[in-house]
């Protein structure tokens, strides 16, 4: 099997499940043109820990970790097995740093995605936590660890946003602020040149703080970067715009 690409998408809002967008357009012709996996290993944000976590469940619960939306959304099933397999080679591979915990399910931020790359629900998925003790550079280093799974033709899914600030959402606007719109294209630079150092230091950016208040939602980008294991990567952008003034669709598929 042909080692799998590696795939951050910027999952915006939670009503992407349901809506049929440019957005969830893209994320349909994806799955459709990229090899099937065997099992996925999603890093979603909205799992965000104080240490390592990986589900071992055979049949994880869907859960529904946001609030305040239409009943059709709660409504959205996407019932996928586990596979305690990729759970213990994901333990293999990280070690001591990994814990075992199935106090949380397939949340949003994974089945939101999901429902329009893989709609039959007939592909495992087990969801890696992210830690919200370690820096950049040591979830790139956990990135690299996890490359392997791409020969064993696991799917690394990374799902957040690059510009994530709710408090600064302008429902009127269909477009991103001007700061957004800065952040998100310096990010870009960063990746299509290659410089991760740079990257690593983003809180530098005089947008920064706008862009990322908290880092759960940029974190996800770390790994997959880290799973391309070296910078001979080829890139393939996707949804390359900015939404309600103050989030990032960008989405990348990675591929070496």
């Amino acid at each position: 099997m042909d080692k799998m690409p590696v795939l951050f998408i910027g999952h915006g809002s939670p009503m992407n499940a349901i809506e049929d967008n440019a957005i969830t357009q893209q994320w349909k012709m994806l799955g459709k043109a990229i090899p099937r996996p065997k099992a996925i290993l999603s890093i979603s944000a909205h799992w965000y820990t104080g240490g390592s976590f990986v589900q071992d469940l055979e049949q994880p619960e869907q859960i529904y970790d946001m609030y305040g939306f239409p009943a059709q959304l709660y409504e959205v099933k996407y019932p996928v097995s586990g596979s305690p397999v990729l759970s213990r080679r994901v333990k293999e591979l990280l070690g001591l740093a990994v814990s075992v915990d199935n106090s949380w399910g397939i949340d949003h931020g994974t089945w939101s995605v999901l429902v329009h790359l893989y709609p039959a629900c007939d592909i495992p998925v087990v969801q890696l936590s992210i830690n919200d003790n370690l820096t950049p550079q040591e979830y790139f280093a956990m990135g690299q660890a996890l490359q392997p799974l791409r020969n064993e033709g696991i799917l690394i899914l990374g799902s957040g946003n690059i510009v994530h600030n709710l408090s600064m959402i302008d429902w009127n606007n269909a477009g991103g602020f001007s700061w957004a719109d800065d952040f998100d294209k310096w990010v870009q630079k960063c990746i299509v040149e290659k410089d991760l150092d740079r990257f690593f230091q983003y809180t530098k950016q005089p947008h920064a703080w706008q862009a990322v208040p908290t880092s759960e939602h940029l974190a996800p980008l770390f790994y997959c970067l880290g799973a391309v294991q070296d910078s001979k990567y080829n890139l393939r952008i996707i949804n390359d715009v900015r939404v309600l003034g103050s989030m990032s669709m960008t989405s990348y598929m990675f591929e070496n």
